[in-house]
């Protein structure tokens, strides 16, 4: 069997693709960034030929930079959640996918949870029917673009689009089925009752497969333009959350990843059927197992925007003294006490998905005066992502899911202080394994499960995934969290009606 395996992660910012041994040790990696575009209030999309061409980009990358392509024995594939991606009979694309953070088809959902009944779609599928899903994106294509929808031979999600153009095989993996409505959540099947109410054609939907199970292997046109060797088996992958969660060592009940990639929140592993319409619930890629999730839009996204926006001089002083500008932006948190005097921020920057799915909710600082600093800024950026995870974290013990302790994924988890907050302001203890690859990671174990490298998850998690640092949460400085955050939780109450009536969506 050759020894290695390929993780290929299709982001909402960027691809990311890993080659690992067996033992989970990174032998090479490499990304490639697209961009999001928004051309509206409440819209926000990506062309999937980008994904593609990022994909090839890192590949040869990898390549040029000494990995030998030829001992890969599976390649898995994870990616974003709630994509729409419209493909012909030939896998063209015919439009950009809404992407996660778009809301534009709100009114198509009121229209439905009217017409079917909002506990008829949740007592199915498990989800409350939502303008982020691919089911409400279907629904807008055969609206507003009824010649893309007449002529769409299967919707695809993020990751099936790359497995097909890596094999030719239109496929839907379990993880992903919980963006479409139609999907029984229970019996991990598509429901032809709510295919049939919601006006979606079951041709429309590719068929249904475990996240480990081999798909087919490269083509030789995929061959060609990526220059993976054809013939590579690949798995079907899964939803990036639920691959992070594994590669992050999350495969037992109760046992739960905190994200923190471009979004924000939690995946708890759970065994049994435990829905609730304030939270998201989904396969996990393991089988026999659900991810009761929150899923925010506010997590490492916003401290890029900070970055981005405000991070200037941080950017010049770090080419001085050879730092990164957000390693500047640490130490400038880091000198704010907890609490950030008094400052508080409502993560709301794309609208807000969990708890309390409102695509017009704005991003707030609150508690400005003369006295606050751009460290005060960043810290009460980090402790309102914070704010938000609690949030559903509670929210997921009211629904009967415990947390105990968290482990942490994503370029968040690389700051210890943004960590420690996160542990704090949750009081739950975070252990930190291999947070910039636990993506590509889970997506490589399903291939390294499918081909048969390992016997089962736990064998495969046992041998690749190790902690790297524990995080436990500081009493001291619950009082200042605890105040600061029934601030936040009366700042949206006081301010959603407000959002609402200036909404430009």
């Amino acid at each position: 069997m050759k020894p290695y395996l390929l993780g290929i992660d299709i982001g909402t910012s960027a691809c990311k693709a890993a080659v690992f041994d067996q033992n989970g040790e990174v032998v090479a990696s490499a990304s490639e960034e697209y961009p999001v575009d928004y051309p509206r209030p409440g819209w926000a999309e990506q062309n999937p030929e980008d994904w593609w061409r990022a994909v090839c980009t890192a590949v040869r990358r990898m390549a040029a930079g000494g990995a030998d392509l030829n001992e890969i024995g599976g390649i898995g594939i994870d990616g974003q959640s709630w994509s729409a991606i419209p493909v012909d009979e030939s896998g063209t694309v015919l439009a950009k996918t809404p992407i996660w953070m778009d809301t534009r088809a709100q009114d198509i959902c009121d229209a439905y949870n009217e017409k079917i009944g909002a506990d008829r779609i949740f007592q199915t599928a498990g989800n409350s029917l939502q303008p982020s899903y691919t089911t409400a994106k279907i629904l807008w294509y055969r609206r507003e673009m009824p010649e893309v929808y007449r002529r769409t031979y299967k919707i695809l999600q993020s990751n099936s689009y790359i497995a097909m153009k890596l094999t030719g095989n239109m496929t839907q993996d379990i993880s992903q089925g919980y963006g479409l409505h139609c999907f029984d959540m229970r019996a991990g099947t598509w429901d032809e009752g709510l295919c049939e109410a919601l006006e979606i054609p079951a041709s429309l939907l590719p068929d249904i497969y475990p996240s480990h199970a081999i798909i087919g292997t490269v083509t030789g046109r995929a061959s060609e333009e990526s220059g993976l060797p054809a013939g590579i088996p690949v798995a079907a992958g899964g939803l990036d959350a639920a691959c992070g969660t594994l590669g992050a060592g999350v495969v037992r009940p109760g046992e739960t990843q905190e994200q923190g990639g471009q979004a924000g929140g939690m995946s708890i592993c759970i065994d049994t059927y435990q829905a609730d319409p304030r939270l998201i619930l989904g396969y996990h890629v393991v089988p026999g197992r659900w991810l009761l999730q929150g899923g925010t839009t506010g997590g490492g996204g916003v401290m890029r925007w900070l970055e981005r926006e405000f991070g200037a001089y941080e950017r010049e002083e770090g080419r001085r003294c050879k730092k990164s500008s957000l390693e500047l932006f640490n130490e400038a948190a880091e000198a704010v006490g907890p609490g950030s005097d008094g400052l508080v921020f409502l993560p709301y920057m794309s609208g807000e998905r969990s708890p309390i799915w409102d695509p017009d909710a704005k991003g707030v600082f609150y508690g400005m005066d003369f006295g606050k600093t751009k460290g005060h800024l960043i810290r009460a950026a980090m402790e309102g992502v914070a704010y938000s995870l609690h949030h559903n974290l509670e929210i997921a013990r009211e629904a009967g899911a415990e947390a105990a302790v968290l482990r942490a994924m994503g370029g968040s988890a690389n700051s210890l202080l943004w960590t420690q907050i996160k542990s704090d302001i949750t009081g739950k203890p975070i252990v930190v394994p291999s947070s910039d690859t636990a993506t590509t990671l889970g997506a490589a174990i399903l291939a390294g499960v499918g081909v048969g490298m390992y016997k089962s998850f736990e064998e495969a998690v046992g041998q690749t995934v190790k902690v790297k640092r524990r995080h436990e949460p500081n009493p001291a400085h619950r009082e200042a969290y605890e105040r600061n955050y029934r601030i936040y939780l009366e700042l949206y109450e006081q301010l959603k009606g407000t959002m609402k009536k200036y909404s430009k969506r």
